[in-house]
């Protein structure tokens, strides 16, 4: 059962959002103010905060920057009644995951947080993913490449694309896909970029090796296998 703490200082509504998320299956625990939020994660690991801007003590946005300090990775979601721009991203720089503008429909509160679980979830699992392709080992935790037990420097640029083509588990990856999520732009016909990083990915991974590993589709793409 996935647990959630709400820091709110409105007795009403902090009640509400407590048996709300109860009765949809969560753990919920509300504290009213900044300072007893921490004493409450002290006691307490959480796999959600929710958090009001204006309470006693330490403010909203202090209890987020505070969190950020020592764990990058739990969602937060933060709750203001303030609709302005500047007061949205001001919530978004202090490492909130998203917002919510008072007053608020509790369903829609519902699908933000589960969406954000859900993220968390996934990018728990990619931190402890470990692609394995014949005797090509990619962890993506460490950022590491081995081959036969030998690690395998690469760039950024090179890593990344590498990554990419293992993600497809053997698909073909179009140059337009490798453009766009490598290189962060649209493919033009013009450019042998792509061809040049895989030549690289080709004399660090396969040259030396009986078995190459990275392949060419005429006309398609790349793929891993």
């Amino acid at each position: 059962m996935q647990k959630i703490l709400v820091l709110e200082d409105d007795y009403k509504m902090a009640t509400e959002l407590r048996l709300f998320f109860t009765n949809r299956g969560f753990e919920c625990d509300q504290v009213y103010d900044g300072n007893m939020f921490f004493k409450q994660t002290e006691l307490t690991t959480y796999d959600m905060y929710i958090l009001d801007v204006n309470v006693p003590g330490l403010n909203g946005m202090e209890v987020c920057k505070r969190i950020r300090q020592s764990n990058k990775s739990v969602p937060i979601l933060m709750l203001t009644a303030y609709s302005a721009v500047e007061d949205k991203v001001t919530a978004l720089e202090s490492g909130a995951d998203d917002y919510l503008v008072k007053p608020f429909h509790l369903e829609e509160l519902l699908a933000r947080v589960n969406a954000l679980l859900r993220r968390s979830s996934n990018t728990k699992v990619e931190e402890h993913q470990v692609y394995v392709i014949d005797d090509l080992t990619i962890t993506p935790s460490e950022l590491k490449v081995t081959r036969a037990g030998k690690e395998i420097v690469l760039t950024p640029k090179e890593y990344k694309l590498l990554e990419l083509l293992a993600l497809a588990d053997g698909r073909t990856v179009s140059k337009q896909t490798i453009a766009t999520k490598v290189w962060d732009i649209n493919f033009e016909t013009g450019t042998n970029t792509i061809e040049v990083y895989i030549n690289y990915l080709r004399n660090k991974v396969d040259k030396g090796f009986s078995r190459p590993l990275i392949h060419t589709r005429a006309g398609f793409g790349y793929y891993l296998k």
